[in-house]
């Protein structure tokens, strides 16, 4: 065989490999449309809708205590209403609890509006407002940290105490947001797949059954619509604009650090402290269980954030 017809039959090789990843990407992606269409009409309704400028978010309140706490959730969790279900679940026996599902999170509707530091602070504001809450704890998780942190200069009157839940940091290491390979997995219906082939890495040990499920269906809804993916591109400029902002130093700060982020990420473990420090009452502490320490470490963290709040 001469090299000439190698390359020929290399090329075609090539092709035909080519060609059957293609077809099979064109039938993971129909079957994942008609599967969201169906799953659609299964997922469960939960929270209250608020009109919100263009759109409309979705509210969860839990427990009638006097003293209210508002959630704020990591970028792109899927249903902020069932992944903080471990940690409600601790508060709402003493607590009005609040949770808010900004555009594009759990079952929010999408918006039209820019995802910029001022609008997403504005939309949070507008809910509260909506519901009469004046006085809270503001609570926040991963990006909710520079989301709290802006919230709390620019409304400086309204919160009582802010804590992060291994919260963003301005400075932090950002690799930015890989926003191709999220379009690629939603759209191609290879993540769906991936909830086949693997479905132990889309189940968590702190939901039910019939709640993972949820979840899951949520997941596939959700990640990578349009709303997250415009909040994701726009996460560059928010950390460049808190880049030299910090909490109000008379407002009590308690962070929470996942141990494994702050062996692993340069400067972690460093960051939060220095905001700790800025802070006339201030504490920290360091747990293990993962970044999601609202599900692993729920039981300590209202433990600690009571005797905190109480000192």
């Amino acid at each position: 065989m001469t090299i000439k017809k190698i390359g020929k039959w290399f090329l075609r090789v090539v092709l035909a490999i080519a060609g059957i990843i293609v077809v099979a990407l064109l039938v993971t992606a129909t079957v994942n449309q008609i599967a969201l269409s169906k799953e659609t009409k299964k997922i469960e309704d939960y929270g209250q809708k608020i009109d919100v400028f263009d759109g409309k978010m979705n509210i969860r309140i839990d427990g009638k205590g006097k003293e209210t706490i508002v959630l704020l959730p990591g970028y792109g969790t899927p249903s902020p209403g069932i992944d903080f279900k471990p940690l409600i679940n601790e508060l709402k026996p003493d607590y009005q609890v609040v949770t808010i599902e900004p555009f594009g999170y759990g079952l929010s509707s999408q918006t039209k509006r820019e995802r910029t530091l001022e609008n997403v602070t504005e939309e949070i504001d507008y809910v509260l407002k909506q519901l009469k809450i004046e006085s809270f704890i503001l609570m926040g998780h991963s990006i909710s940290g520079i989301y709290g942190m802006n919230y709390v200069n620019t409304y400086p009157n309204e919160v009582k105490a802010f804590v992060g839940i291994d919260t963003s940091v301005p400075n932090q290491p950002w690799p930015g947001n890989p926003t191709k390979t999220i379009d690629f997995l939603r759209y191609s219906g290879v993540l769906r797949l991936f909830t086949k082939m693997r479905p132990e890495l889309f189940e968590y040990p702190h939901l039910t059954k019939e709640e993972n499920e949820q979840y899951r269906m949520l997941n596939l809804k959700n990640t990578g619509n349009q709303s997250m993916r415009s909040e994701g591109i726009e996460l560059d400029n928010s950390f460049e604009k808190v880049k030299t902002m910090t909490f109000p130093k008379s407002l009590p700060l308690l962070l929470f650090i996942d141990h494994g982020n702050a062996e692993t990420v340069p400067t972690w473990r460093d960051l939060h402290l220095k905001q700790v420090k800025n802070a006339t009452k201030g504490a920290s502490f360091e747990l293990e269980g993962g970044h999601y320490l609202h599900r692993t470490q729920s039981k300590k963290k209202v433990s600690e954030m009571k005797q905190f709040l109480n000192d």
